[in-house]
């Protein structure tokens, strides 16, 4: 941020409240965000808005008996200037007299695929529930605008949310986390530390266009009010006619995973499949985002096409398949729909996939990892044998009886390795030789036949049921990766 002054000093003391301050309060009392005598810790970025929401909590101190401490995170991100932001926050809460917890946030090791500002944001939270815990406070107060509101609407548009985005930020989340400037645009803090003199910063990345939401602050927000002067407050309006919606939703949603959804002892959750199936699809929709992300330690939801991948699977007629997380996976079987955490107990991580039959010709969706095995009968013209390799094996039809089931390794396991000459091999000394743990093994698909193991699916296949220049008749078996990222 770059400093912006403002002609005149900051004053304290009892003076008249400007309307800002009326505003505020009425919003405060209106959406029950805190009451008299509660403590408060203020997030301060040094910004206008936090710095105007600083101010005015701080003028509330003496007629709400209001306590106010301030937090300030540097994330170093740029450099001096997040070094001259720290040394404006304090020099202002110093004016104040405000209590100032400062704390340095790296967000340069951030989970894979989480961007830069979702993680700042994630760590920002955790930090200021752990300060508001150190110095007792009740309530944590951010600056966010109705005109962030509007943003976040619109981003969310963009990406083709239903109810719950659509209701951008709640002016109160879980009791603890407040918005007192809900109500307020940005013009009006503006000009609010414009007649204070109230000075504050600029962040010189708000201004960048690589991120989309300052083009839809600097682009899309200016446009819409061209055409409709209150765009802004429409917006908001739509914001809160879709939570108030969505928290019914929700409740009904609660209620019906109360019913439906049992604990399992691996720790997640697991409900009937045909109950599943027989809802509307809008509340099967929210039923699997709801347990999914009960195993998400942040509560974020799925994305929205990891979800229609497991309704899809609900849909289908038979099949199995399992869909990978980062907060766990999802399990669709032939009776029921298992949502596992990823933070499972060691026990729970050795469970085997039940063992599925596998018809001539035919195809399943194997749970452990998530990979689909097919099976077909070609005659030796229609097949090119020598085309086989790790995702794809050709046999001999005559040398095998059916039924052919997929398994999990099995204790005491052996099998021929094409390539030793008929030798045969513990299954185990096998995954030992190429280092595969022991949480792997328990997933990796077997083919077994009548006669034995046909193929370690993806590894290598058995040397006994290999074509030769006599085969008439064989079978190929293919396996195709999983739906939705890696096994787990």
């Amino acid at each position: 941020m770059t400093p912006t002054a403002q002609a005149g000093t900051h004053k304290i003391g009892r003076r008249p409240w400007p309307v800002l301050l009326h505003r505020v309060v009425k919003t405060v009392r209106s959406r029950g965000l805190f009451e008299r005598g509660q403590h408060v810790l203020v997030a301060v970025s040094g910004g206008p808005d936090s710095i105007a929401l600083l101010s005015l909590l701080h003028r509330l101190k003496l007629s709400w008996r209001v306590t106010v401490t301030a937090a300030h995170f540097n994330y170093g991100l740029r450099g001096a200037e997040s070094d001259a932001d720290q040394t404006f926050v304090e020099a202002m809460c110093r004016r104040l007299d405000v209590p100032l917890l400062t704390m340095r946030l790296n967000v340069g090791m951030r989970a894979r695929g989480l961007s830069l500002q979702a993680a700042a944001r994630d760590q920002r939270y955790r930090a200021l529930q752990q300060m508001a815990q150190q110095c007792g406070a009740d309530r944590i107060a951010v600056g966010h605008t109705a005109d962030d509101q509007a943003e976040t609407v619109i981003l969310w548009m963009l990406r083709g949310a239903g109810l719950t985005g659509l209701s951008g930020m709640p002016a109160c989340r879980n009791d603890l986390v407040i918005r007192p400037l809900y109500e307020t645009r940005r013009v009006e803090i503006l000009a609010y530390l414009s007649e204070e003199g109230i000075a504050f910063r600029q962040d010189s990345s708000n201004g960048k266009p690589i991120y989309l939401r300052n083009r839809v602050r600097q682009d899309v927000i200016p446009a819409l009010q061209r055409l409709v002067p209150s765009a802004v407050e429409a917006l908001c309006k739509l914001a809160d006619l879709c939570r108030d919606d969505d928290r019914y939703l929700e409740e009904h949603i609660q209620t019906l995973c109360r019913s439906w959804a049992k604990p399992l002892p691996e720790g997640g959750w697991a409900m009937s499949r045909s109950v599943l199936q027989q809802t509307p699809v809008a509340v099967q929709r929210r039923i699997v985002r709801e347990l999914m992300r009960r195993g998400e330690p942040q509560r974020r939801s799925p994305r929205r096409d990891t979800i229609e991948l497991v309704l899809r699977a609900v849909a289908k007629q038979n099949g199995l398949s399992l869909f990978a997380m980062p907060s766990g996976s999802v399990a669709v079987d032939h009776d029921s729909v298992r949502f596992v955490q990823s933070t499972q107990s060691p026990r729970a991580r050795s469970l085997q996939p039940r063992p599925v039959n596998l018809t001539v010709p035919g195809s399943l969706t194997w749970a452990g990892t998530g990979q689909r095995i097919q099976v077909q009968e070609v005659t030796r013209q229609q097949s090119d044998a020598t085309s086989a390799g790790r995702d794809r094996i050709a046999i001999d039809a005559a040398r095998v009886s059916q039924p052919f089931v997929v398994r999990a390794w099995q204790r005491g396991d052996r099998f021929c390795p094409r390539g030793m000459k008929g030798r045969s091999k513990k299954l185990q000394d096998f995954f030992m030789d190429l280092k595969v743990s022991r949480a792997d093994r328990r997933r990796i698909p077997l083919v077994v036949a009548p006669e034995g193991i046909v193929w370690i699916v993806g590894y290598r296949q058995d040397e006994r049921w290999r074509v030769t220049p006599g085969t008439k008749r064989l079978l190929t078996l293919a396996v195709h990766p999983a739906q939705a990222g890696k096994g787990s």
